[in-house]
Parts: C-alpha cells; structure tokens; sequence
C-alpha cells in the first residue's frame, strides 16, 4: 500500500497503457541510434503517441564511394625522357578530345581551349589547358598565339607549348605558323615549322638543335563530311609514312555548331620520346590553323 500510494503520489499509475518500454517508440529506429528515456508520469499520453525526441548519439554517415577515375598508371622514366613524359615511351597512339565550352555554343564567345589526352584504352595521360587573355580570344580568333600547358595526372605541367602570333594567308611565306615544344616548361625539345605551299598543308618537324627530322602532309581540302581528315607523318624525303594526326569525324551535330573536336595521333612505339611530344604539339597547332572556328561566329 505504502509503494503504491508513493507512485499514486508521483503521478505514476501503476498499471496503465504504457508498460516501461512502449513498442510504439521503438520501431522504426535507425541502425545504432540512442534515444532517451521517454518522460512518462507528468502529462497521460495517448496511446500510440511518439515523442519528440533528439537522438544522443547517431551512426557514423559513410561517404559516397565514387568509382575512380581512369587514368595511365606511371611508368620508370627512361634514361634522355624529360620528367613527366614517362608515358609517351609506352604507347603509340593517342586521342585528344577537346572538352566542349558551354558559352561557345550558346554566344559564339571564343574561351580557352582544354583539352583531354587518353591512350587506346580510354585511360587519361594528359591534360591540357589553353592560357590566354580575352582580347586575343574575341579579337585575334584561331590565329591568336598562345601557350598550352599540358598536365600529369597528378596536376603538374610537364611540357608547355608556345604559339607567336603570325599571318594565317597561304601566299605570305614570310609568316608561316611556328610552335615550339618545351618540357620541362622553359626547356626546348622540338618545334613545328609550317612549309610553304599554295595549296597543301605541309610542316616539319624539328628536334632541340632545330634539325628537321619529319614532314607533316595534309590533305589538299581540309574539310570532308562524314569522314576523317588525315595529316601523314612522313620521312623527310617523303616517301615513307611514319605516321598520322586524324581529325576525327565527331557527328554532324558536333561539326555543325561546335568546334570542339576529336583528334588521334600515331606513331612508332620505338619513336624518341622528345619526337613524340613534338608530334602532339603539332596536333594542337593543326587543330588552330585548320578546325579552330567557332560556329557561331560564321553564322554571324
């Protein structure tokens, strides 16, 4: 009698609706999760009533895992490589996709070119990124000079290209286009002189001393509809092909209101790997002479 005029006293009952763990405020509670005591005694709750209650103590949220992303793993650099071009020694081909700008295709304003360089297997090797100020971009449009900084994987430039300003017209053979390849950025390794030719686009290919070494020939029209565009490799005499730099066909979607374009690049596994930058710098300079107009701005 004693205990249950105390709990009578408390406001407790001693028998009632609620037992001392309701079943109604233990479903549905998160894995792990702590909660408090219900406060019973001050105020009758209905049945089923749930309160309101903070929990002490929740599980640890585990973060998204997110699938990596593809990239070349690093190869052992070779005795002569320049460092970070470890991954030309063991390839032979390469595919430069040129991310698409939004403001390009809406406006027509010409941005900064970046570029992604994967091998066959779709893994990333390399990143490039054009730097340039606005007013070569509006102003000088794809004869604009440049530099493109070409990024590891890791984020480091390894090898920089440097584009002068010079005169697009085929009759001036004074200001033919020139880009010099350097890796590690401010050391020469090759350049790429454009030939003159009233009529078909012809480079060569030169090493440190400034010694040719290969020719670069393009097609008499450069521009084909639903079909690749190829530019041979070719020994210096001409009469051997070493290799190709592909403008590939991306859709006529792509063609008609875009200029971000698809290149592959071959050439020999055994090629010295200072010849193979200078062979990717060359695609980025075909690309501006050749494909780099926006869309936008001819219709305008």
């Amino acid at each position: 009698m004693n205990s249950t005029a105390n709990s009578e006293q408390q406001g407790v009952p001693v028998s009632g609706p609620f037992p001392s763990q309701p079943t109604a405020y233990s479903i549905n509670l998160p894995p792990g999760a702590v909660y408090p005591s219900p406060p019973y005694g001050q105020v009758p709750m209905p049945p089923g009533y749930i309160p309101f209650q903070m929990p002490l103590h929740m599980p640890p949220q585990v973060p998204p895992q997110y699938p990596p992303q593809m990239s070349m793993p690093i190869p052992e650099r070779a005795p002569g490589c320049p460092p970070g071009l470890e991954y030309l020694t063991q390839i032979d081909q390469l595919l430069v996709h040129q991310q698409m700008e939004l403001m390009e295709v809406m406006m027509g304003w010409e941005s900064n070119n970046k570029y992604l360089v994967k091998n066959s297997l779709g893994q990333q090797v390399f990143f490039a990124v054009e730097e340039n100020d606005c007013f070569s971009l509006q102003c000088c449009g794809p004869m604009r000079s440049f530099v493109i900084n070409i990024q590891d994987n890791m984020g480091q430039t390894v090898m920089s290209l440097m584009r002068p300003l010079k005169c697009s017209a085929c009759c001036c053979p004074c200001c033919l286009q020139e880009l010099e390849v350097q890796s590690p950025p401010g050391n020469p390794i090759g350049y790429v002189k454009q030939n003159w030719h009233p009529y078909i686009p012809k480079f060569t290919i030169q090493d440190e001393k400034r010694n040719s070494v290969l020719k670069i020939i393009g097609p008499f029209c450069d521009c084909k509809c639903f079909s690749d565009v190829n530019f041979e490799i070719k020994s210096l005499d001409e009469t051997s092909v070493v290799g190709r730099i592909s403008k590939q066909w991306s859709g006529y979607g792509n063609e008609m209101f875009t200029d971000a374009d698809n290149f592959g690049v071959q050439f020999p596994m055994d090629m010295d790997v200072k010849m193979k930058a200078t062979i990717l710098g060359a695609c980025f300079l075909i690309d501006f002479v050749f494909f780099e107009h926006s869309k936008k701005q001819d219709h305008h």
